[in-house]
């Protein structure tokens, strides 16, 4: 258990009450630390570690990188009260250099996305010119999951945070999911960007989600499912992290015969039928609520929305 003395041991040190203002303000790599800070990665790792010891950040590894967070909000909200509470009205050159490199930083992110975008954005456009517009696509899912209050929602496989970026302004809490750590890098920067603080990303599979058991009021898979190997283990996962009432929402594809985006794109699954996704569904004690398709090009886009009850239910409400 961490004592009042450990959290102001771990405090006692300049550069670490740095490295907490700077994580108020983003997650950070331990590389991006030590730019901010003017010191050496070893260095800025220790200080890490001091901190993640007495609870105050934590640490999560992504690919080669490591990004670091404020710890356990029981432990750190007083401590960002009193900060706040003993800030002076004028800055001292510390405070200000921090926050010109920050920026930097900010601003480093912003341009690895959009070169990552640039790059990218023929093989992008090339998949979305096949369905409705995306905007479409956003606006039916915002509908679908109404004006009902979410605490926390779980975005599985947000690849570069869309569904954060539409939906967390909506919600008291927003998580991404994704294993790709690059996809979670992009993500980052445009949320960074948007300035969406109560959003956060985490590298993990979507069979095993950073999550207790009904942890999340409300989770999406916006065009994952037709990448998973195993589609009814993902909805499974997805509905284990529900809590009672939570709802999923699924956006994909309806059956089709474009071959090509399996040896291409990397499409596990050429689309879904509604009973193939209300089987999974009940199976894993989700009551199928809402159906919607949504068609203009090759391809066709299905919504499929639950709620979980832990029973099997047996209508659909087709839209």
């Amino acid at each position: 258990m961490t004592t009042a003395l450990d959290i102001f041991r771990a405090l006692a040190d300049a550069t670490r009450l740095r490295i907490m203002a700077l994580l108020q303000s983003m997650e950070l790599s331990v590389g991006e630390l030590a730019q901010v800070l003017g010191q050496s990665q070893p260095r800025v790792s220790r200080h890490v570690k001091i901190l993640c010891d007495a609870g105050l950040a934590e640490r999560r590894k992504e690919g080669s990188w490591v990004f670091v967070a404020l710890g356990d909000p029981v432990l750190v909200a007083p401590i960002a009260a009193a900060l706040e509470a003993w800030r002076t009205p004028a800055l001292d050159h510390w405070t200000v250099a921090d926050a010109a490199r920050l920026a930097a930083v900010r601003a480093d992110r912003a341009a690895a996305a959009n070169a990552w975008f640039e790059a990218n954005a023929g093989q992008w456009d090339a998949i979305r010119s096949l369905h409705v517009a995306e905007s479409e696509v956003e606006a039916a899912m915002l509908r679908a999951l109404g004006d009902a209050p979410i605490a926390r929602l779980i975005d599985i496989g947000t690849g570069t945070g869309r569904m954060l970026e539409v939906f967390a302004p909506g919600v008291a809490h927003a998580l991404g999911i994704d294993r790709s750590s690059e996809m979670l890098r992009l993500a980052r920067a445009k949320l960074a960007e948007r300035g969406l603080g109560n959003a956060e990303l985490r590298q993990a599979d979507l069979y095993a989600l950073p999550l207790a058991d009904g942890g999340a009021d409300a989770a999406t898979m916006h065009h994952v499912l037709h990448f998973a190997q195993q589609p009814g283990a993902a909805i499974a996962e997805a509905a284990r992290v529900l809590s009672d009432g939570g709802r999923l929402l699924i956006a994909d594809f309806a059956p089709h015969d474009r071959e090509e985006l399996r040896a291409r794109e990397g499409h596990a699954r050429l689309g879904f039928s509604d009973d193939q996704i209300l089987g999974w569904f009940a199976s894993t004690g989700l009551a199928p609520v809402r159906t919607e398709t949504l068609e203009g090009g090759e391809l066709t886009v299905k919504l499929w929305l639950a709620r979980k009850t832990g029973r099997p239910a047996t209508q659909v409400k087709a839209a």
